[in-house]
Formats: C-alpha cells, sequence, structure tokens
C-alpha cells in the first residue's frame, strides 16, 4: 500500500512518495524513504520495503548507453534481477521469476518496471504505482497544463491519494535526477 508519483520534465526525472508502511488494517509511517537517487537513476518502489533496501543499498546499476529502451529492457533489467536474486528476494513460480513494482528515471526518462520485468514508458511523461496510483495519476493529468513546477504537481498527486486512499499517507518525500550538465 502505497502511492510513488513520478514526472519527466526539462530533461530530468523527479519522483515523490508517502510513508506509509501498511499490514492489514496497521499503518506505520516509515523513516526510511521509498524514493531516492542511486547514481544517475532516481528510484521509487512498492511492493516491499526489503525490495527498496536492496534496490537503494545493493543494486551497482549499470551506466546507461546505446539505445535507452533497450537498455533498460536487457542490461538495467538483468542488473536488476540478478541483484534481488542474490539477496533473496526475487520469487519464482511455476519456472517464471518475479520481482515488484517501482518507477525508475534516467536521462529525462520515466520508466515503470513491473513485477514480471516489464519496462515500460508512459507517454505522457509522467506515471504513478501503488494503492494510490489512479488518485494521483488523475492529479497529474489535471495539473499538466497548468504551469506548475513538478513539485507542485507531484505534491498535488501524493495528497489526492493520501486524501482518498488509507493506505496512503504523509508526510511525502521526493527525489530527482542530477542535473544535466
Amino acid at each position: 500500500m502505497t502511492v510513488i508519483a513520478g514526472l519527466a520534465h526539462k530533461g530530468r526525472v523527479h519522483l515523490g512518495a508517502d510513508s506509509a508502511g501498511v499490514s492489514g488494517l496497521q499503518l506505520t509511517v516509515r523513516r526510511d524513504a521509498k524514493c531516492f537517487r542511486n547514481g544517475p537513476y532516481v528510484m521509487g518502489f512498492t511492493t516491499s520495503f526489503r525490495m527498496g533496501q536492496l534496490l537503494q543499498h545493493a543494486l551497482v546499476p549499470p551506466c546507461p548507453e546505446g539505445d535507452l529502451s533497450r537498455f533498460m529492457a536487457t542490461t538495467f533489467i538483468d542488473a536488476v534481477r540478478t541483484c534481488l536474486k542474490d539477496a533473496g528476494w526475487a520469487r519464482k513460480e511455476s519456472e517464471q521469476e518475479q520481482g515488484g513494482t517501482f518507477l525508475v528515471g534516467v536521462a529525462g526518462h520515466l520508466f515503470t518496471i513491473y513485477s514480471d520485468y516489464q519496462v515500460g514508458e508512459a507517454i505522457d511523461g509522467y506515471d504513478a504505482v501503488g494503492c494510490g496510483d489512479e488518485l494521483a495519476l488523475g492529479a497529474l493529468h489535471a495539473t499538466a497544463t497548468l504551469g506548475l513546477p513538478p513539485r507542485a504537481r507531484l505534491t498535488a498527486a501524493l495528497a489526492a491519494a493520501d486524501h482518498h486512499s488509507a493506505g496512503v499517507t504523509g508526510p511525502y518525500t521526493y527525489a530527482s535526477t542530477p542535473k544535466r550538465s
């Protein structure tokens, strides 16, 4: 239960995340952030705090090169799969591996990584994951033409999900890809 919202803006990717840790009806406001930078990447996760810890602290992400879509679907995903398997977190059912869901931004592009390791990139330049994703997407769509800065749009998206979803709560955290030279 969570919401991670992201958007690509002027060559950078910006993410915002809530702080809810939910198990059944129990809610814990977590100190550890669900979005962070790792090298040239910015990432925000749902599914499991353990997966997020591995993405933040154990994954050594490869430097992007060549065709970015191809790179993300192959080289980047291979590194994620290896990291999750080596740490004992990835699952295998019916001979199919499964990970978790997270957003990742690099080189001005925002990608969604799904539990089957599929890599998606929304044409809108924004996306959201977690139980509050549809609420956040509505807010990102509604603010798309208002000329708001990225953090204001992300805050509106997170606040909409927070207001209408029992699985989302503040405080909010933010992370962005490094500025390009």
